[in-house]
């Protein structure tokens, strides 16, 4: 079983989505299944409470903590999420004052690890099950000192969801190679059905978007090579990634540039577009907003024939314990839950994203079939897991700079040239 990961933001990030591994090792431990005795009656009743960006979870978490208490009775747990966009700014400002919530949803990799360099999360490296997890997926939540500071909880994924019923009134099938999509989009487009649900008016829209249809260009091993200083983002292979996004736009929505994700769900959910390159995340969300609908998804395919398909992955986020919590004790329960066998099935049947305990099975059939891609073909999210350092990020520099490529002010070059300026300005390759 392969799992392959990413994500990296920055502090200041503050995004519906990221919440952003590559792990090529399997971890082959199995998870924690042992939960912590009954308390005697007279125990003290501790509350804590769990701040977070994701709004949409709290049903999920009713039931999540639910389970956990069944154990663990004596403590009260009140999960409290802040607006996404607003998130990462409360979080700092209570932090910083020396509060905050007990439990703390960490934004993965460049955010988590900057919290906890300083010096604002308890280390976990003792926890009782972290073995299950693999080196890679822990590196969602290291800080600088190598000590692990959060429990990975799920993975999101990138792939392409598509409109079932659009296909078979087509005869369209799933592609096997990247020409075979331009040929549905093709079909569609001269049946006058939008082929991509798509806008480029937010920025991190357009660096999913590059993250998961660039491996399909410059295959998985490619950002290996950028890390080790054997290629850069001027290389021809980034470049003609950058090419291949540009050379999608006529198969794009009118006035594109103008669109933004709500708009592109819209145009999704209700059948004016037949396909979407998207977060797992949204899954839940569409399914909500029209239960009728009848969607799939499909991995990206490669431009070549014998090449790959993939899906590009990371961690969505992990949990940490305030270093300034009068109940860490009790927090650190929850820690030792969140690895077990229980939280897995809840987290991938309730939140319907892939569970980062390994052999967690979905019951529902969509949410087995994405699992089972980022267990087998993932590649890692670069942008979001290596390079979301820099002022501005060179994550963002790519997103901004894809930006002036869609209103025609950059060529594809340029973008790369920019991405690059970024780079250097703080990014060293290692040997």
């Amino acid at each position: 079983m392969k799992r392959v990961l990413s994500g990296a933001l920055t502090i200041v990030a503050a995004t519906s989505m990221l919440a952003a591994c590559s792990s090529n090792n399997t971890n082959t431990a199995q998870p924690n299944t042992t939960t912590t005795p009954a308390p005697a009656a007279n125990q003290e009743k501790v509350k804590l409470t769990i701040g977070s960006w994701r709004t949409e979870d709290v049903d999920a978490y009713a039931k999540i903590i639910a389970e956990f208490k069944k154990s663990n009775p004596n403590i009260d747990l009140e999960f409290k999420p802040t607006k996404n966009t607003e998130y990462n700014t409360a979080l700092n400002t209570a932090l910083q004052s020396g509060s905050g919530p007990d439990i703390i949803h960490l934004r993965p990799y460049a955010a988590g690890a900057a919290l906890a360099d300083a010096g604002y999360l308890e280390p976990l490296d003792n926890i009782k099950g972290m073995s299950v997890f693999s080196k890679d997926t822990l590196l969602a939540a290291t800080g600088s000192n190598g000590k692990v500071y959060g429990v990975p909880t799920v993975f999101s994924s990138t792939q392409v969801f598509y409109n079932k019923k659009i296909f078979q009134k087509y005869n369209l099938q799933e592609p096997k190679t990247f020409d075979d999509l331009i040929k549905i989009a093709d079909t569609l487009k001269k049946n006058k059905v939008t082929p991509f649900a798509f806008g480029s008016k937010e920025g991190w829209i357009l660096s999913l978007t590059q993250g998961a249809l660039g491996p399909s260009v410059y295959g998985t091993d490619f950002v290996k090579k950028i890390l080790s200083g054997d290629a850069n983002f001027k290389s021809p292979e980034f470049v003609n990634s950058m090419k291949q996004m540009k050379d999608l736009t006529p198969y794009f929505p009118d006035n594109y540039v103008g669109i933004s994700m709500d708009d592109m769900r819209n145009m999704f959910v209700t059948e004016q577009a037949a396909m979407m390159i998207m977060g797992d995340w949204e899954y839940a969300v569409m399914k909500k907003t029209n239960p009728d609908l009848q969607m799939d998804v499909f991995p990206v395919p490669p431009v070549k024939a014998d090449g790959k398909p993939t899906v590009t992955t990371w961690v969505d986020g992990s949990f940490a314990v305030n270093a300034k919590s009068a109940h860490k004790q009790e927090a650190l329960k929850f820690m030792e839950f969140l690895t077990t066998k229980e939280f897995g099935t809840l987290a991938v049947n309730e939140l319907q994203k892939p569970s980062t305990i390994p052999g967690i099975a979905a019951k529902d059939p969509l949410v087995a079939k994405i699992s089972k891609y980022a267990d087998t073909i993932s590649t890692p999210y670069a942008a979001v897991v290596y390079f979301g350092s820099g002022n501005p990020t060179t994550k963002a520099t790519l997103e901004n700079s894809l930006q002036g490529m869609y209103l025609n002010k950059l060529t594809p070059e340029q973008v790369t040239d920019d991405v690059q300026k970024s780079a250097d300005t703080w990014f060293k390759p290692k040997k």
